[in-house]
């Protein structure tokens, strides 16, 4: 009996390998991150939340994976990381990915959401984006 493919870690490292293989949001930001040392500079992107739901076709498994990216800022004004948003965008809605052990179908933008970190001292600039990205398993031989 086939089973259904684990997708949220291929999705993740494919969304990790378009933006950190991308040198003008490298331009943009100190960095991408799973998981986030404390005395990472300013402006970085990292990657967050994910959720799955089957979209299974008939003769195979399908799944739509949810991730959202959280870019963060301490540049007055949110005008940067705007344009960080829009480079991440650029790369990943309706394009190409390639994903290990699954066959993409689209990647799809969601939203964006800018927010004030209310933390002292409250310079915090916080991009939230969410992107669905669509996969089937891919045939067997």
């Amino acid at each position: 009996m086939t089973t259904a493919p684990e997708t949220m870690g291929p999705v993740q490292r494919a969304l990790y390998a378009v933006l950190n293989g991308d040198g003008a949001l490298g331009d943009l930001i100190a960095g991408i991150y799973d998981y986030l040392p404390e005395d990472v500079p300013y402006p970085f992107v990292q990657l967050g939340e994910a959720t799955e739901v089957p979209s299974n076709a008939h003769d195979r498994f399908g799944r739509e994976t949810v991730v959202t990216l959280h870019g963060w800022d301490q540049y007055r004004g949110y005008s940067r990381i705007q344009q960080v948003g829009a480079r991440i965008v650029a790369l990943l809605d309706h394009q190409p990915l390639t994903i290990e052990g699954l066959d993409h179908v689209v990647t799809r933008f969601e939203f964006s959401q800018t927010l004030t970190d209310p933390e002292p001292p409250g310079d915090i600039r916080h991009l939230v984006q969410r992107f669905r990205v669509v996969t089937e398993q891919q045939p067997t031989p």
